[in-house]
């Protein structure tokens, strides 16, 4: 019995220095691949076609949203729908940009020309209210001066934000007329993280809050101009957004608009 036992502890030994030899070199823990890359931004389309080069003002002030009674609102009529915004005073050249044109009735019968699911709904380009069926849209509004860039950190990409759509100009200036609602995703504490690291900024505790329950798409955050938010009415962009769609996002029923100021 006493051979057997020293037998016995002989072989655990040899079983634990072979653990031993198997274990890998580097103690680092296996990293989690990289997320999928995001959709394509909302940009204006065909290339990044210049909208023009005049920008107005240069450099806007920074203020933080002002969520009071006052604040504008708009109704935005669709097929399938009513979404009701409210513009922010802490953006005061789009704001004053976005009434302007609808109170010239600008956006009436204009199309939302280009839905993503989990991502946004766009719309505004003025060559849309004639578009065929199957035309490519997204270059309207080039000839309009563009608007300079409001960047806020106080205003991020959550569920429901309304923002300009640009170019690839260096100044990231918007559109003068194209616009997008978010619809996003529900984004993990990681990717958040990741998204830290790689834009050299912090989101706050409410932010991170936003993006890990009901979503948004904070790859665009500071790069893209938000400047509004819906109040009533967001389960319409989840309508419009799962439309079908052709091969360049564009609806293949079209999903047109009116907008009204809210008196």
């Amino acid at each position: 019995m006493r051979i057997y036992s020293v037998f016995c502890l002989l072989l655990l030994l040899a079983a634990s220095s072979c653990d031993r030899n198997i274990v890998p070199k580097s103690s680092s823990l296996p990293v989690s691949p990289p997320p999928p890359p995001p959709p394509p931004p909302p940009e204006i389309m065909g290339g990044n076609p210049r909208i023009s080069s005049t920008v107005i003002n240069t450099q806007a002030p920074i203020r933080k949203p002002n969520p009071a009674v006052n604040a504008i609102k708009i109704n935005i009529f669709t097929d399938s729908g009513t979404i009701v915004v409210q513009l922010f005073d802490s953006t005061p050249l789009h704001r004053d940009n976005f009434v302007k044109l609808v109170k010239q009735g600008f956006y009436d019968s204009l199309l939302f020309h280009r839905v993503i699911p989990q991502f946004m709904i766009q719309g505004g380009d003025p060559s849309s209210k004639y578009a065929m069926p199957g035309t490519g849209l997204g270059n309207g509004g080039a000839d309009m001066a563009r608007i300079s860039a409001e960047f806020n950190p106080s205003l991020f990409h959550k569920k429901g934000v309304l923002a300009a759509a640009r170019d690839g100009n260096p100044e990231k200036a918007s559109s003068a007329c194209q616009f997008y609602l978010v619809e996003g995703k529900v984004q993990t504490e990681e990717q958040l993280n990741q998204l830290e690291l790689r834009n050299g900024f912090k989101y706050t505790p409410e932010q991170r809050a936003a993006y890990t329950t009901i979503g948004g798409t904070p790859q665009l955050d500071m790069g893209y101009t938000v400047f509004g938010e819906v109040i009533s009415g967001l389960e319409v962009i989840g309508k419009i957004v799962n439309v079908p769609r052709d091969g360049s996002n564009r609806p293949l029923g079209d999903v047109r608009m009116r907008m009204v100021i809210i008196k």
